[in-house]
């Protein structure tokens, strides 16, 4: 079975693709050309589906089951910031690093050095037989100073619950053990496994 995945961000791929191994996965911009989808619902669950959904209509194929997800980071002391707004908390065209500075910054006009916090992913499944959606959580919390190179995105300054090491720090092994990501995923691929065949 063939899973198209609603994202041609790199870092979602490759873990996408790591955790789902026993199927063919392809970003849908190696099948279609890349089109904008604007994501203006006020969930990660909701967006999901709005992602799932274009992409699905848009390949016009049956054959296949598209996984999007919608992921971000929830900061306690910035009122839940930037939560849905994660990937351009910054601004539209933020990269990782512009928005990981501006929550920094954000903590520190509060005098902060670190906060709780967590991480969410939810994933839609779109295929013939409709709509589902699963969530994933990952707790712990955020500090002001970047450490690690590893991962992408917030992960430098988030440090699981249990951890002294930041998700930039943290071997990708770990990583995936803890990951709101791969919680989902583990998730969604029972929902994908148990799709009728026919």
């Amino acid at each position: 079975m063939k899973i198209v995945l609603a994202t041609g961000n790199k870092g979602k791929v490759r873990e996408i693709r790591e955790y789902c191994q026993e199927y063919e996965v392809v970003p849908y911009t190696e099948l279609i050309e890349a089109f904008e989808i604007v994501e203006d619902a006020a969930t990660f669950q909701e967006n999901a589906i709005i992602k799932a959904k274009a992409v699905y209509d848009a390949l016009g194929r049956e054959d296949v089951v598209v996984l999007a997800d919608d992921s971000g980071i929830s900061v306690d002391a910035l009122g839940g910031e930037p939560g849905i707004y994660s990937a351009r908390y910054a601004g539209k065209d933020a990269s990782d690093g512009e928005n990981l500075q501006k929550l920094v910054d954000e903590l520190k006009k509060k005098a902060l050095e670190g906060s709780k916090a967590h991480y969410t992913a939810a994933m839609a499944i779109v295929s013939r037989h409709g709509i589902q959606t699963v969530h994933g959580w990952m707790y712990g919390d955020v500090v002001t100073t970047p450490r690690g190179l590893n991962g992408f995105g917030y992960d430098p300054i988030f440090i699981p619950e249990g951890f002294d090491k930041t998700l930039g720090e943290l071997r990708s092994d770990v990583k995936k053990e803890l990951s709101h990501r791969s919680k989902a995923l583990y998730l969604a691929k029972i929902v994908i496994s148990n799709l009728p065949k026919r």
